[in-house]
C-alpha cells in the first residue's frame, strides 16, 4: 500500500490536473445547463465509470502496452477527437422545433452516462495521466505495484467525482435561466458545439 505521504502528494498533484478544464468539464457543464442538475450528475457518473476502467487497465498493465505501441495510442487519440467532433456537430445542428427541454428523460440520462464513459475512455488527457503521471507515484518499496495503482487510481476517481459534481451542481443551478429564452438556449448549444470542435482539434494537434 502507498504511504500516507505518497497518497497526499498524489492527491494534491491530481487536483492540479483536474481543475484544468477539458472535455470532461465541458461535457458536464453542457449537460447540466441544458437539462438540469440531475442530468449533470448522470454525466458525472458516466465519466467516473470511464475513469474506473482506466484504473483497472493501468493496474492490469495496459499502460505499458500503450507505451510500447505508440500507434495504438494514436488510434485512441483520433477516435476521441472523432467522437468530440460528432458531439460538436450534434450540438450545432438546427433545433428540431420542439423547444428546449429542461428536464432530461430517463433515456436521455442513460445516453449521457454512455457518452460520459466514452468521453473519458477516449480522452487523451486522462490516458496520459494514467500512462505517464500516475506511475511516478508507485514506489516498489511500498508493496505491490498494481495494488498501489488501484489505491491511487481510486483516490483520483473520488477527487474527479467531487470536482465534476461541483461543476454539475453550479451549472445545474443556472439551467432555469437559460431555458427561459429559446435564443439563450440556442446560443448555449452553439457555444457548446464550438467547444467540442475546439477540443477535437486540440486532441488531434496535441
Amino acid at each position: 500500500m502507498p504511504s500516507g505521504t505518497t497518497v497526499l502528494t498524489f492527491c494534491l498533484a491530481a487536483l492540479v490536473v483536474l481543475v484544468v478544464p477539458g472535455p470532461s468539464v465541458a461535457y458536464v457543464v453542457a449537460c447540466s445547463l441544458r437539462h438540469g442538475r440531475t442530468a449533470g450528475l448522470a454525466s458525472v457518473l458516466g465519466l467516473e465509470l470511464g475513469a474506473l476502467v482506466h484504473v483497472l487497465g493501468a493496474a492490469a498493465g495496459l499502460g505499458a502496452l500503450l507505451a510500447s505501441a505508440p500507434g495504438l495510442f494514436q488510434v485512441i487519440r483520433y477516435a476521441g477527437a472523432a467522437y468530440l467532433l460528432v458531439m460538436g456537430i450534434r450540438e450545432l445542428r438546427p433545433p428540431n422545433g420542439d423547444g428546449p427541454q429542461h428536464r432530461a428523460l430517463p433515456g436521455c440520462r442513460l445516453r449521457m452516462i454512455r457518452d460520459g464513459i466514452l468521453i473519458d475512455l477516449l480522452n487523451p488527457k486522462t490516458i496520459l495521466f494514467f500512462l505517464a503521471f500516475l506511475p511516478q507515484f508507485v514506489r516498489p518499496a511500498e508493496g505491490s505495484g498494481p495494488a498501489q495503482i488501484l489505491v491511487l487510481g481510486g483516490c483520483f476517481v473520488l477527487l474527479a467525482a467531487g470536482c465534476d459534481a461541483t461543476y454539475a451542481v453550479v451549472a445545474g443551478s443556472l439551467a432555469t435561466r437559460f431555458h427561459r429564452s429559446p435564443q439563450a438556449h440556442r446560443r448555449l448549444q452553439q457555444t457548446t458545439g464550438g467547444i467540442y470542435l475546439g477540443l477535437a482539434g486540440l486532441a488531434v494537434l496535441t
